[in-house]
């Protein structure tokens, strides 16, 4: 299968080193493969992404999905003349996690010129679906 991603000189460490110092790296985010046409991460579900009842909190659900696409998104196109926003996310919370850790895959549903639509699935430890969300991406020239 071709590859979607603009360079193929990225290595999960460096995928890693960018969320130094974002809201990523506070929640435990980590990136953990790359194929050819997705990326996976996984998240920590600790005292930083549960809510007072004990479950994961649907915000750290959203954010990780966010973190997951956008950086799927910042893959593709050319850094040098081109960044790209979020423009929308929406999710669907479908079970509740306590512990362990949740794992998100982006795929596309749409790689256009000016917008990028991720569709991301966050599964439990047990592979069980956990949260459904779709991203759209804005792709601009950078100034």
């Amino acid at each position: 299968m071709k590859t979607i991603w603009h360079s193929l000189d990225i290595s999960l460490d460096q995928l890693n080193e960018i969320g130094k110092g974002t809201m990523g790296e506070y929640l435990g985010m980590e990136f953990t493969e790359i194929g050819p046409d997705y990326i996976r991460m996984m998240m920590p579900v600790d005292h930083r992404t549960r809510q007072p009842y004990g479950l994961l909190h649907g915000g750290a659900s959203a954010a990780l999905a966010e973190t997951v696409g956008s950086i799927a998104s910042a893959l593709i196109i050319d850094q040098e003349k081109q960044i790209c926003v979020g423009m929308e996310i929406n999710a669907n919370h479908v079970r509740g996690v306590r512990n362990g850790y949740v794992h998100a895959i982006a795929k596309p549903l749409h790689i256009g010129a000016t917008s990028h639509v991720w569709d991301i699935r966050i599964t439990d430890d047990d592979h069980k679906l956990v949260c459904v969300s779709r991203l759209t991406m804005a792709i601009l020239a950078k100034r």
